[in-house]
C-alpha cells in the first residue's frame, strides 16, 4: 500500500511537469513549470525570488539526472522518473538541501505580501500552475487548512509539500496538496 501509494503522488508530480503530455519530462519542461509558477504571481525569474525558485527548479533536475547517471540533456520516463525521486528525495538524504528550497520558494511566492499567510486566492493560483483542476483547489485548501483560518502558512505548505512528496501514510494532510489522490 505504502509504496503504491508513494507512486501516485509521484506520478502525479510527473504530470504536473509533463505538461504536453509527452511520457518524457525534460529540464525545460520543469524549468516551464517553474515559469508558469511566476507568471501566476507576475514575478519576474531576474528578481531574487524568481532567481531562487529557477535554481532550485534546476537543482532538481540536476539531483535527478545525477542519481540516473545521465547527462542533464536527455529526458527522463514516467518509471525513471519515480526511481530517481524515490532514491535521491523519499528514501535518500537529498530532500533538504535540494527540494525543500524548492518547496520554499513556492510558498514564499503565495505569500504575496509577505506576511507569512497564504490565502485561497494565492493557493488557487499555484495550483493552476500545477494544472490542477479548478475544482478539486478549493477542497485541497480546506483540508490543508486544518484549523480553519481561512488561511496557510508558509511553512504549513512546506510541510504539505513534504508530506506530499515523501509520507507513505494514506492520512498525511499533505496528501490533499493537489486535490484528491
Amino acid at each position: 500500500m505504502a509504496i503504491d501509494l508513494l507512486n501516485h503522488k509521484l506520478d502525479r508530480a510527473f504530470d504536473h511537469i509533463d505538461a504536453s503530455g509527452t511520457g518524457v519530462v525534460e529540464r525545460g519542461d520543469l524549468l516551464g513549470l517553474g515559469a508558469r509558477i511566476l507568471v501566476g504571481f507576475g514575478e519576474s525569474p531576474t528578481s531574487v525570488t524568481g532567481a531562487s525558485l529557477v535554481g532550485s527548479f534546476d537543482g532538481i533536475w540536476s539531483t535527478l539526472s545525477r542519481t540516473l547517471d545521465r547527462d542533464g540533456d536527455f529526458g527522463i520516463a514516467r518509471h525513471d522518473f519515480r526511481t530517481a525521486m524515490t532514491a535521491a528525495f523519499v528514501t535518500g538524504d537529498l530532500y533538504e538541501p535540494i527540494f525543500k528550497p524548492a518547496t520554499v520558494a513556492v510558498a514564499e511566492l503565495c505569500d504575496a505580501d509577505r506576511d507569512g499567510r497564504i490565502g485561497p486566492g494565492e493557493f488557487r493560483t499555484m495550483l493552476c500552475a500545477f494544472g490542477v483542476a479548478y475544482d478539486d483547489v478549493d477542497e485541497a485548501f480546506d483540508r490543508l487548512d486544518r484549523e480553519a483560518r481561512g488561511t496557510l502558512t508558509v511553512d504549513e505548505l512546506v510541510l504539505a509539500a513534504s508530506d506530499y512528496y515523501r509520507s507513505d501514510d494514506p492520512n498525511a494532510t499533505g496528501n490533499w496538496l493537489f486535490g484528491p489522490l
